[in-house]
């Protein structure tokens, strides 16, 4: 089974990440999607993401899946936070039973450099480690979609409501978001993995 990263992040809380390499046949066995979805790697995608949610806990309703206006894809019932990412052969996901949570898996890629500047203000570019600088800001770009996920309602604008502390380039870190779009600012504590030109950030709040 290609679930090559699992985190149990408290008794209510786990990660997984899911490296695809079955084919279409195998996931409709077990998990099914939206039929509107018609590019075959998209559909893979989401068939991974789907596998991923029960294989994290058995015990959770796709059928009550929904997607709201946003894009969000939420739980009717409410019994599960979720948030689901894709990228290239990977799938990631992360669950809670009792709080928000959002997630983000992104491939350090030369267009992220070219276009840093849309999403770090000077002040977080002043930060990025030089020796490492594709790296330092494409795990700021996964932080910043994470938060995307988790706030779940769009019309976000990245330099502005969600400006990062400072934090060092690691293979693992934690970084503080002061998320300013709600009426009353929340530090968000965010967590990352960099491995293998892959960055893998998390928010649960």
């Amino acid at each position: 089974m290609p679930l090559i990263r699992t985190i149990q992040i408290n008794e209510a809380t786990k990660l997984g990440v899911w490296k695809i390499s079955e084919q279409e046949s195998f996931f409709r066995q077990q998990v099914s999607i939206d039929p509107a979805i018609h590019h075959p790697h998209k559909r893979l995608q989401h068939f991974a993401g789907r596998m991923l949610l029960k294989t994290l806990f058995p015990s959770f309703p796709l059928e009550e899946i929904r997607v709201m206006e946003s894009r969000k894809p939420h739980l009717v019932c409410n019994s599960f936070h979720f948030s689901i990412s894709h990228c290239g052969d990977y799938a990631a996901a992360i669950v809670s039973k009792e709080a928000a949570v959002g997630i983000d898996i992104e491939f350090a890629q030369e267009k992220i450099e070219k276009v840093s500047h849309k999403f770090l203000s000077p002040v977080e570019r002043s930060f990025i480690d030089p020796a490492h600088s594709l790296a330092h800001k494409t795990v700021c770009w996964s932080a910043k979609e994470a938060i995307f996920k988790w706030y779940g309602l769009g019309k976000l604008d990245f330099k502005e409501d969600m400006p990062l502390e400072p934090f060092p380039f690691g293979v693992v870190g934690s970084i503080y978001c002061n998320f300013m779009k709600s009426a009353t600012p929340s530090r968000l504590n965010l967590q990352y993995i960099y491995e293998n030109d892959l960055s893998l950030a998390w928010v649960i709040s």
